[in-house]
């Protein structure tokens, strides 16, 4: 398995380590996963996501070109600032989300860990002349909580006052970070790619300050569904639309029917009709009622015990102090506002559709 710049660090800190997308990562720490999460909202939490891909896009028509792969508007995003995109398929399904920051001649963008080898392997084959540079030599940590920006400006100062999707350039020490205000928890903060040989000294920079406290991959799982973001391969897949996956918001009315750059990627001859068409089914949020956790995989039934749909992600929500799930559950059952239940070992567990995030984000954003 691989390692992130930031693993003898990971174990001096009492780390558990497993094995993620490849890699020996971190699950959790000794305060353990239900305090991990509580800490990152009420203080800051520090996350090692080096296993992300990396990658630099360069060429004259770069934005022109992506815009022929992904559904979203990428020409009219400013320069400095990023956005939530994704890849679809000829069949409208998704293989993989990502964010990407326009850096003026450049667009860098990273993509989840389990997809990297694919999707860099797509860009290489679907943008023609574009120099595609996979980073290899940086680290990528989060710092996320209500403490995280006056934590993390007492290193960088001028990123005190970065909005939300904001991706700026910085020196520290003597080199050169690339920092977004962004994460995955639904919280303030900011994602941060650093060279590898500073890597561990500047995580022990932040973590040198009471506020903040290492992270594991467990309480990111459990803050990123209260914030109701989707996990590839759970929540979204190639048998999953955006419209399907209530990504609608991420696809620009330019490039929806009758806007001026409407379609002309993979899929959209599927997807921009479900804009006025309903799916058969969509991503939605529930609360559980009692205290068992209802997992992914779970068949969601109907009170005549026909099943509606299945739990994408699901689990005990700290904050709330109650299990929550995401579903995909046909629309047909949505719209009828039937009651619909969790089927777990033959039991009917009730379930209170909720709209997502299930904890408000508390993204600045000026």
């Amino acid at each position: 398995m691989k390692r992130t710049a930031l693993y003898d660090q990971h174990l001096d800190s009492g780390a558990r380590m497993v094995e993620f997308a490849g890699y020996e990562m971190p699950v959790q720490y000794p305060l353990g996963v239900m305090k991990e999460h509580l800490w990152v909202r009420e203080n800051a939490g520090l996350f090692d996501v080096s296993h992300m891909g990396q990658v630099i896009l360069k060429s004259e028509n770069v934005k022109t070109a992506l815009e022929q792969i992904l559904p979203v508007d990428v020409l009219d995003l400013p320069v400095g600032m990023q956005r939530y995109g994704m890849f679809t398929t000829a069949e409208g399904g998704i293989t993989d989300d990502l964010m990407f920051a326009n850096w003026g001649d450049d667009v860098f963008m990273v993509v989840n860990a389990a997809c990297k080898e694919q999707d860099i392997s797509y860009l290489k084959s679907s943008l023609g002349e574009c120099d595609i540079e996979v980073i290899e030599d940086r680290a990528l940590l989060a710092i996320q909580g209500p403490k995280a920006r006056d934590a993390f400006s007492r290193l960088i100062p001028d990123a005190a006052t970065m909005i939300f999707m904001q991706s700026l350039k910085f020196d520290w020490q003597g080199v050169e970070i690339w920092v977004s205000c962004s994460g995955y928890t639904g919280e303030d903060g900011y994602e941060v790619s650093v060279p590898n040989d500073k890597a561990n000294d500047f995580a022990k920079a932040l973590l040198a300050f009471e506020e903040v406290e290492w992270i594991g991959l467990g309480a990111r799982d459990s803050l990123r569904l209260e914030a109701g973001l989707c996990l590839y391969g759970h929540d979204i897949d190639t048998n999953t639309t955006p419209i399907e996956a209530s990504l609608t918001w991420a696809i620009q009315k330019v490039r929806r029917l009758g806007g001026e750059r409407a379609g002309g990627f993979p899929g959209a001859d599927v997807i921009l009709p479900q804009f006025t068409d309903k799916p058969k089914k969509k991503r939605v949020g529930y609360l559980v009622e009692g205290r068992a956790p209802v997992r992914e995989g779970v068949e969601i039934i109907d009170s005549e015990g026909e099943v509606q749909g299945v739990v994408t992600s699901g689990g005990f929500s700290p904050t709330l102090s109650q299990p929550i799930v995401m579903a995909s559950v046909s629309t047909e059952s949505l719209s009828n506002e039937k009651p619909l239940f969790a089927s777990v070992r033959g039991k009917r567990i009730p379930l209170k559709q909720v709209p997502m995030p299930f904890v408000p984000s508390r993204y600045f954003r000026g």
